[in-house]
Protein backbone atom coordinates (compact mmCIF):
# COMPACT_ATOMS: atom_id res chain seq x y z
CA UNK A 1 0.00 0.00 0.00
CA UNK A 2 2.15 3.36 -1.21
CA UNK A 3 -1.56 5.74 -0.35
CA UNK A 4 -0.40 8.62 1.21
CA UNK A 5 -2.17 10.36 4.17
CA UNK A 6 -3.24 13.89 4.35
CA UNK A 7 -4.51 15.96 6.96
CA UNK A 8 -7.76 16.29 5.37
CA UNK A 9 -8.19 12.71 5.20
CA UNK A 10 -6.95 12.30 9.07
CA UNK A 11 -9.96 15.01 10.09
CA UNK A 12 -13.03 16.23 9.30
CA UNK A 13 -13.22 18.89 6.73
CA UNK A 14 -15.55 21.13 8.45
CA UNK A 15 -12.96 21.41 10.88
CA UNK A 16 -10.23 24.75 10.92
CA UNK A 17 -7.41 24.45 11.10
CA UNK A 18 -6.97 26.31 14.09
CA UNK A 19 -9.43 24.86 15.96
CA UNK A 20 -6.74 21.74 15.65
CA UNK A 21 -3.89 23.72 16.57
CA UNK A 22 -5.72 24.84 19.72
CA UNK A 23 -7.10 21.17 20.28
CA UNK A 24 -3.97 19.75 19.89
CA UNK A 25 -2.03 21.95 22.56
CA UNK A 26 -4.83 21.58 25.18
CA UNK A 27 -4.59 18.02 24.49
CA UNK A 28 -0.78 18.01 24.96
CA UNK A 29 -0.87 19.91 28.39
CA UNK A 30 -3.38 17.91 29.58
CA UNK A 31 -1.69 14.62 28.54
CA UNK A 32 1.36 15.92 30.17
CA UNK A 33 -0.21 16.39 33.08
CA UNK A 34 -1.97 13.03 32.66
CA UNK A 35 1.21 10.76 32.62
CA UNK A 36 2.31 12.86 35.23
CA UNK A 37 -0.22 11.72 37.85
CA UNK A 38 -0.43 8.67 36.14
CA UNK A 39 3.65 7.79 36.77
CA UNK A 40 3.12 9.29 40.39
CA UNK A 41 0.25 7.07 40.99
CA UNK A 42 2.04 3.74 39.78
CA UNK A 43 5.30 4.57 41.77
CA UNK A 44 6.30 3.05 45.12
CA UNK A 45 7.23 4.71 47.91
CA UNK A 46 8.79 4.63 50.86
CA UNK A 47 7.93 6.83 53.48
CA UNK A 48 10.03 8.14 56.21
CA UNK A 49 9.98 5.89 58.73
CA UNK A 50 9.97 3.08 56.53
CA UNK A 51 13.65 4.35 55.28
CA UNK A 52 14.57 4.84 58.75
CA UNK A 53 13.81 1.17 59.28
CA UNK A 54 15.17 -0.43 56.55
CA UNK A 55 18.65 1.32 57.23
CA UNK A 56 18.63 0.56 60.83
CA UNK A 57 17.84 -3.01 59.94
CA UNK A 58 20.52 -3.11 56.96
CA UNK A 59 17.64 -4.13 54.81
CA UNK A 60 18.72 -3.59 50.94
CA UNK A 61 16.25 -3.48 48.16
CA UNK A 62 16.91 -4.54 45.03
CA UNK A 63 15.74 -3.80 41.67
CA UNK A 64 14.12 -7.50 41.07
CA UNK A 65 12.35 -7.14 44.83
CA UNK A 66 11.13 -3.70 44.51
CA UNK A 67 9.21 -4.50 40.93
CA UNK A 68 8.12 -8.13 42.95
CA UNK A 69 7.36 -5.04 45.77
CA UNK A 70 5.05 -2.91 42.92
CA UNK A 71 3.15 -6.41 41.81
CA UNK A 72 2.40 -7.41 44.78
CA UNK A 73 0.62 -3.87 45.71
CA UNK A 74 -0.94 -4.09 42.15
CA UNK A 75 -2.58 -7.32 43.26
CA UNK A 76 -3.56 -5.96 46.22
CA UNK A 77 -4.91 -2.86 44.85
CA UNK A 78 -7.21 -5.25 42.47
CA UNK A 79 -8.94 -6.92 45.09
CA UNK A 80 -9.84 -3.56 47.44
CA UNK A 81 -7.35 -3.50 49.91
CA UNK A 82 -6.60 -0.59 51.75
CA UNK A 83 -3.64 -1.71 54.12
CA UNK A 84 -1.46 -4.66 53.50
CA UNK A 85 0.95 -6.82 54.32
CA UNK A 86 3.67 -8.05 51.72
CA UNK A 87 5.87 -11.13 52.84
CA UNK A 88 8.81 -11.80 51.36
CA UNK A 89 11.42 -14.67 52.06
CA UNK A 90 12.82 -12.97 55.10
CA UNK A 91 11.53 -9.53 55.70
CA UNK A 92 7.87 -8.07 55.81
CA UNK A 93 6.69 -4.61 54.55
CA UNK A 94 2.94 -2.77 55.31
CA UNK A 95 2.30 -1.09 52.53
CA UNK A 96 -0.43 1.60 52.09
CA UNK A 97 -2.32 0.23 48.88
CA UNK A 98 -3.94 3.39 47.62
CA UNK A 99 -0.69 5.38 48.27
CA UNK A 100 1.69 2.87 47.05
CA UNK A 101 3.68 3.58 49.67
CA UNK A 102 5.46 1.03 51.98
CA UNK A 103 4.86 2.14 55.46
CA UNK A 104 7.40 0.35 57.47
CA UNK A 105 9.40 -2.59 56.76
CA UNK A 106 11.44 -5.53 58.97
CA UNK A 107 13.60 -8.40 58.85
CA UNK A 108 13.22 -12.00 59.70
CA UNK A 109 14.27 -11.56 63.39
CA UNK A 110 12.35 -8.11 63.82
CA UNK A 111 9.23 -10.19 62.62
CA UNK A 112 9.61 -13.22 64.94
CA UNK A 113 6.17 -13.16 68.02
CA UNK A 114 4.99 -10.01 66.20
CA UNK A 115 1.71 -9.33 65.29
CA UNK A 116 0.37 -7.54 62.96
CA UNK A 117 -2.44 -5.12 63.19
CA UNK A 118 -4.37 -2.60 60.76
CA UNK A 119 -3.90 -4.73 58.13
CA UNK A 120 -7.13 -6.09 55.57
CA UNK A 121 -4.65 -8.36 53.40
CA UNK A 122 -1.59 -10.32 52.71
CA UNK A 123 0.43 -10.92 49.96
CA UNK A 124 3.08 -13.17 49.95
CA UNK A 125 5.94 -13.19 47.35
CA UNK A 126 7.57 -16.88 47.21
Amino acid sequence: MSERLTIGQLYPSAVHPQVLQRSHTAKTAGSEASFESVLQKNMLKFSNHAAKRLEQRGIELGSRQLDQISNAVEKAAAKGSKESLILMKDMALIVSVPNRTVVTAMDGNSMKDNVFTQIDSAVIIS
